[in-house]
């Protein structure tokens, strides 16, 4: 790899670390070339990404951004699983790992908190943010919904009576 290869890859990784609130550090030993494209299909329909990178081009990169302590974490070959969503790249990790034993994590961070393997583990055992979203708005509108069956009871139950009495008139 040349310097203009290598200083590409780092700007590359820079602007993906500029662009993610969730950074997971996963060792792999020796997956397959099988493996980690399950793992990259898993993250890209999750939300994520996962790139393999060099420890000192990775370093490089992580100088300057809040992922900075990071750098302690990068022994052996290392991978990055990024994420816009806080929960996605850690929950498909985690899901991942259980599966190998080839595929370790090691760490990460979440913003400028950093995360050992138990803080990842944990992140990963949260509700995504579509979760969250969704959860949220039902509580929302459950009370509207609720108040608009309470507004219609009466209504239909005076309509009940009134079918009644007519059907005793017809019968």
């Amino acid at each position: 790899m040349d310097r203009a290869q290598k200083s590409e890859q780092i700007s590359g990784l820079a602007k993906t670390l500029s662009e993610t609130s969730v950074v997971v550090v996963a060792r792999n030993h020796g997956l397959t070339v099988a493996q980690v494209t399950d793992l990259r299909n898993r993250m890209r329909n999750a939300g994520a990404s996962f790139k393999v990178t060099k420890n000192r081009l990775a370093r490089i990169a992580l100088e300057g951004t809040p992922y900075q302590p990071l750098g302690d974490l990068l022994t052996g070959p290392i991978g990055f699983a990024t994420s816009t969503d806080p929960v996605a790249a850690a929950k498909v990790a985690v899901d991942f790992a259980k599966t190998t034993d080839k595929f370790e994590v090691v760490g990460g961070a979440m913003g400028a908190t950093v995360l050992d393997v138990n803080g990842v583990k944990a992140l990963a055992e949260l509700p995504s943010l579509d979760a969250l979203r969704a959860t949220l708005i039902g509580l929302i509108n459950s009370p509207a919904t609720k108040l608009a069956q309470l507004a219609n009871a009466p209504a239909a139950k005076l309509a009940r009576v009134f079918g009644a009495y007519a059907t005793k008139d017809a019968a």
